[in-house]
């Protein structure tokens, strides 16, 4: 389900206390298993934050960076990810961890799962804020077809259920306006909000 501009009426808050996370735990560029790096810009908050290495993908409840505890995840984006979650379907929700992703310019995320987490009943809520970006949804395999739906700044997307363990991603960015957006400037980003143990 995409509830299209729900994170618009909070998004100053919203953004205030992101720029607080981003100041506890920088946001970083981390490496695939294989050793290559991502194109975007990472870090969590919660009580378990998710990280990539050529140990693999995994939840940790440090920040590997400081040694210190994840932020921790502000009101504002609970009640947004819990909101989120209700109107689609999924009331008893409560997430643990926010994968922040910041995309610039030719960023993207290839297709994927998320699997990491221990329980995969718990929807995924991804929210998503400045600079739209074309959003793949595909289906339990890659060879499946996959559907574009360009989100804008403030959609939130809900998938659970059956649809899950879809196949997903996100198109290279691209800047389609040279002044960026007036909240986020150049950049598009990305609160995934998971419930990981």
């Amino acid at each position: 389900m995409i509830l299209r501009g729900l994170a618009c009426s909070d998004q100053l808050l919203l953004w205030r206390e992101l720029l607080h996370v981003i100041s506890q735990a920088p946001l970083r560029r981390m490496l695939t298993p294989g050793g290559l790096p991502f194109s975007v810009d990472t870090t969590s908050c919660g009580q378990v934050g998710w990280i990539s290495d050529r140990r693999g993908y995994r939840y940790v409840d440090r920040d590997p960076i400081s040694g210190a505890a994840w932020p921790a995840l502000p009101d504002s984006f609970l009640k947004l990810a819990t909101v989120a979650a209700q109107r689609a379907g999924f009331p008893s929700f409560v997430p643990d961890s926010c994968l922040i992703n910041r995309y610039q310019s030719g960023s993207k995320m290839s297709l994927h799962q998320d699997r990491d987490e221990r329980d995969v009943a718990a929807p995924i809520v991804s929210v998503s804020l400045g600079l739209s970006a074309v959003f793949l949804f595909g289906g339990l395999t890659k060879a499946d077809k996959v559907h574009r739906v360009r989100l804008y700044h403030g959609d939130v997307v809900v998938f659970g259920g059956p649809s899950r363990l879809r196949f997903h991603g996100i198109l290279p960015l691209t800047l389609r306006d040279e002044n960026g957006h007036s909240l986020t400037g150049p950049y598009r980003i990305n609160l995934t909000f998971r419930t990981a143990r």
